[in-house]
Parts: structure tokens; C-alpha cells; sequence
């Protein structure tokens, strides 16, 4: 099952401006994120991976895309949410980053949106060593909704995700 990417909220004239930036927007349990849309190559339905014995436990496993084999991890678990529940919801997001085609695991994908300079605020401070920040680029604001902004590169290339010195080549 593959999918076009939502085209619901594409760039109007007047938000084209240099400082506007789309976002593929996606839910987490009951939180809405989003990823940079440049980063996504495709959006294809949930479909369970090949597993990979001594894996993080967020690494659900590989599939074979088009003769590429592409690890597929469930952001869910990674960010320590509740469990997750795969229905016929549940979608995998394939990325490009850093060279490497990577698959992430969402409840869903809302939309494509795009974001003024403005509408979007730097993250909060928090004072706990327990609450990392790090992935986060920012927060933005549509309609009254927070969107957690993520920065999916460098979620990716984190020594803890296991993709980086040929973990998974």
C-alpha cells in the first residue's frame, strides 16, 4: 500500500515567502509532530518488518524497498510512549537522511503544512537532565494546536539510534 503524500494545506501564494517551511505533520498517541516534508520520500501503510536479532527495542526491523533494505523504527517506543497499537492507521514514514533511507513507525499522518517563521516558537528550557530536547527544533502553532517540530536528521544520526558505523548496512 503506497501512498501520495497529503496535498490538503500545500503553500498558499502569500506563505511562500523565504522564512515559510512545510512540515508532514503525524501523531503520537494523542501528540501531533512534524518532520521536515524534504526529508519524507514516501508514505506507505504499516506493514510488519523483518526482525533483527539483539536490536533496540525500537527497531522493529528491516523490509525490502524496491531492492533496498531499509530499517524501520517505531517512534513510539523511542519516545518512550505508551505502547503502540498497530492498525489500519498506523504508517510507516520512509526517510532520507544523511544519505540512508530510514522508515519510521507513526499512529498516522494528518497533513502537510505550511509554517511561518512566526508560527513557529524555540523550544522550551527545562531544568531535568531526564527531559532531552535535543530533537526538537521547535514548536509550532496552527489553529490552537501545538506541533512538537522535529529535527529527523539529527534524531536519526544519534549514536543511541544504532543506524550510524554500519549498525544496520
Amino acid at each position: 500500500m503506497q501512498s501520495h503524500l497529503p496535498t490538503a494545506s500545500r503553500a498558499s501564494p502569500q506563505a511562500a515567502d523565504a522564512s515559510a517551511s512545510e512540515f508532514l505533520t503525524f501523531r503520537l498517541g494523542a501528540e501531533s509532530y512534524g518532520i521536515e516534508i524534504l526529508k519524507v520520500q514516501e508514505i506507505r501503510g504499516y506493514e510488519a518488518p523483518t526482525s533483527i536479532a539483539n536490536a533496540p527495542s525500537f527497531i522493529k526491523g528491516v523490509i525490502n524497498l524496491r531492492g533496498v533494505i531499509v530499517p524501520i523504527l517505531d517512534l513510539r517506543i523511542k519516545f518512550q510512549l505508551s505502547e503502540a497499537n498497530y492498525d489500519e492507521f498506523t504508517v510507516a514514514i520512509i526517510l532520507n537522511v544523511a544519505g540512508r533511507v530510514v522508515g519510521v513507525v507513526v499512529d498516522s499522518v494528518s497533513d502537510v503544512l505550511t509554517l511561518s517563521g512566526d508560527a513557529i516558537r524555540p523550544t522550551p528550557e527545562f531544568a531535568s537532565a531526564t527531559f532531552d530536547t535535543k530533537y526538537i527544533t521547535g514548536l509550532g502553532t496552527v489553529d490552537e494546536q501545538m506541533i512538537i517540530l522535529l529535527d529527523i536528521e539529527k534524531l536519526m544520526t544519534g549514536a543511541d539510534m544504532a543506524l550510524v558505523d554500519g549498525a544496520l548496512h
